[in-house]
């Protein structure tokens, strides 16, 4: 079965409010079996434009992923790094192959 991705690309504006999202976030990504793939880092932009952080985690297959996302756990962290942050973020399954 593929496995389950959150590909999220984030600009945060408030860095020591986000902390809090990353403090809250931890326990339904524990729940959840979530592993960061990518979790920022130095990159380079070689085509269009990227928001400046990036992050990639996995999850066992496509409906634990979503399933994490709405969880009511995962909803309240989200809840603390919306006013402090800005991101486009999808939930896509895995390649099978």
């Amino acid at each position: 079965m593929p496995k389950g991705y959150w590909v999220a690309h984030i600009d945060v504006d408030d860095a020591e409010r986000y902390k809090d999202y990353v403090a809250a976030n931890a326990a339904p990504f524990a729940q959840y079996g979530a592993r960061f793939l990518v979790r920022g880092g130095q990159k380079e932009v070689r085509e269009g434009q990227m928001r400046a952080r990036t992050v990639v985690i996995e999850f066992k297959d496509f409906e634990t992923a979503k399933a994490c996302y709405d969880s009511v756990a995962y909803q309240d962290a989200k809840a603390l790094r919306d006013p402090v942050s800005a991101g486009d973020m999808e939930i896509i399954e895995g390649y099978g192959g």
